[in-house]
């Protein structure tokens, strides 16, 4: 009762109207539904989601952006990879083609040479003080390399969590190509998940090749190949299991290869979703944004699925159906309102793929990025926890906190605010662009990215409030006479999240939406040795400490090779002139 009566003279000291609430759980729940699929970027899953989003747009009276004829908005993004017919041979041997299948960032190709085995493939940097390396005393120059899927199966679970790291089949294909190999083939032993089987072809977000010709094989394949040695794949598997440094690789004598891998990279079309509430100023915008996309059944993005929920639907209620219904509140309560600046709702595809929907809208400037004077962006609000909003990227303004504590008196959250605006959601694009910006988030939860984020965990009752806190904070920045000043962020680490916590920092801000051969740069953290080495958005890095950059990827492996406080040498590509620059990580914090 004392939350409702607050907000009821918060309103009305405002002269608001805010009407009756919207069931926030249908929305959830419709979003979260078994018929969305997981709502995976360009799959019939999230064309129904969008349907689902226009249908509300259009019960609530907005109107599509200017000069659209549409509420869906359509951009092409590269949703995978298929094999259009690879073949292996040994000497006169032709695999069948069951027996392999292209990986999906091969290069497309005919490759032939001697097969050397390289165990795992894996190399463990010396900056990681673990001496693991699989070519160790191997000559791979020029030939082929065969290695296993995964890591040693029976290793103490400290050395697993090292090993794991450097497991990465890109991880693999850099080090053989870094080795002077000609190509790569990966077999899944018998003592591992998934025994004998062959790489799925996957989704791939940069879009990009890995300059080496990589293709899987069979465990019947790969006993063919090991066949004059001698040796069976199983025993030699078993071998390796120990993660023992000193069992090492073999060249297979008299064995001759050939690869030929052909892919065919497929374009699709996904659909941001986003209409307007018309204010006095038709040129002057207040953005309000959630994605709407998911992981599908986790196959092809970053899912934390376990052992037996591997292929089911991630519904994504949290995330981030949670978001998009609270932007949908939003919208009802002020679609009524006397507002000053319009209001765009917005709902972003392709967020779990690099934030490729936002990066979009404002790259096409459907909507220009000078008209926008704010955006509030909502992810991930459905599991609060001890009454604590986190609120993020406040540091893109210095309105935003004297707005968060004036928006917060009828409501009373207890307020965590946070600067950093280098987001792996998507006020990281409007960031960019120099708008100003701030993020509601209420926590992660072991349910994250997995499908047991169901619609039966949101805490219904507290994303009510936020839906309160969101609609006051909106009428607040529509009301604004003045345009709100941005503040470029410097920052100290990069984003990322835990998975990058033991990389060096470089200050940069990659462009994971753009194809190019190289690293493309969207920006530089202020005050990071990227900005002190001269380095600076549009500037494409295609070598870093002595590695060949190529994608992001190859980008990403380099950084487990530089030193802290140790010079490296960066050659970039600058309005296509090649240029080179010297970069000192940094010790992240």
């Amino acid at each position: 009762m004392k939350f409702a009566s607050a907000v009821a003279l918060w309103s009305l000291s405002l002269g608001v109207a805010w009407g009756q609430s919207v069931d926030l759980e249908t929305h959830v729940t419709a979003l979260a539904s078994e018929t969305m699929e997981g709502r995976l970027t360009g799959t019939d899953g999230a064309s129904r989601a969008a349907d689902y989003l226009v249908s509300e747009l259009k019960r609530l009276g907005l109107r599509p952006l200017a000069g659209q004829s549409d509420f869906r908005l359509p951009f092409p993004f590269t949703a995978g990879v298929k094999d259009t017919g690879s073949t292996l041979s040994i000497g006169d041997w032709a695999a069948p083609a069951s027996g392999l299948r292209g990986l999906s960032f091969s290069d497309t190709g005919e490759v032939s040479g001697e097969v050397v085995f390289a165990g795992y493939g894996i190399t463990v940097p010396e900056s990681q003080s673990f001496g693991y390396d699989s070519y160790h005393g191997l000559d791979v120059e020029g030939k082929m390399v065969l290695v296993l899927r995964y890591f040693p199966e029976d290793a103490s679970t400290e050395v697993k969590s090292v090993l794991a790291r450097y497991s990465g089949l890109r991880y693999k294909a850099l080090g053989a190509r870094e080795r002077g190999a000609k190509g790569l083939l990966v077999v899944t032993g018998p003592r591992s998940p998934n025994a004998g089987e062959l790489v799925g072809m996957s989704f791939d977000t940069a879009a990009a090749g890995s300059d080496i010709v990589a293709a899987s094989i069979t465990s019947e394949v790969a006993d063919k190949l090991l066949a004059p040695s001698g040796k069976i794949l199983s025993d030699v598997q078993k071998e390796l299991d120990t993660a023992n440094p000193h069992v090492s690789g073999f060249a297979i004598e008299s064995v001759e290869v050939k690869l030929d891998v052909r892919l065919e990279r497929e374009t699709k079309m996904a659909r941001n979703v986003a209409g307007i509430i018309p204010g006095r100023k038709l040129d002057r915008f207040v953005v309000l944004g959630a994605h709407y996309d998911h992981l599908g059944r986790g196959r092809d993005g970053n899912s934390l699925a376990r052992q037996d929920e591997v292929g089911q639907v991630h519904a994504g209620a949290d995330d981030n159906a949670s978001g998009v219904s609270a932007v949908l509140s939003i919208a009802e309560r002020l679609r009524n309102l006397e507002l000053l600046s319009s209001v765009a709702i917005a709902f972003w595809s392709g967020e779990e793929l690099g934030l490729l929907g936002s990066t979009d809208f404002l790259r096409s400037e459907v909507l220009p990025p000078e008209e926008i004077v704010a955006y509030v962006n909502f992810d991930m609000v459905g599991r609060m926890r001890d009454n604590k909003l986190i609120l993020q990227a406040v540091g893109t303004s210095p309105l935003w906190p004297r707005l968060v504590e004036q928006t917060n008196l009828p409501i009373g959250f207890d307020i965590e605010l946070s600067e950093d605006p280098y987001l792996p959601t998507d006020v990281t694009s409007f960031n960019q662009v120099s708008i100003p910006s701030i993020n509601f988030f209420t926590g992660s939860h072991s349910e994250y990215h997995r499908p047991a984020d169901r619609p039966e965990l949101i805490n219904y009752e507290d994303l009510r409030r936020v839906v309160e806190f969101g609609g006051l904070l909106a009428q607040k920045l529509s009301e604004l006479t003045e345009r709100p000043e941005f503040v470029k962020v410097a920052r100290t680490r990069q984003a990322g999240g835990s998975r990058d916590t033991v990389r060096a920092f470089t200050g940069t801000i990659p462009d994971y939406t753009t194809e190019v051969d190289g690293l493309l740069l969207s920006g530089v953290i202020e005050g990071g040795p990227a900005e002190q080495a001269g380095l600076r958005a549009g500037d494409v890095i295609v070598e870093m400490a002595g590695q060949k950059i190529t994608n992001i990827y190859d980008y990403t492996f380099a950084l487990d090779v530089v030193k802290v406080g140790q010079p490296v040498t960066v050659i970039f590509l600058r309005n296509g002139e090649r240029q080179e620059t010297e970069l000192t990580p940094r010790a992240r914090e």
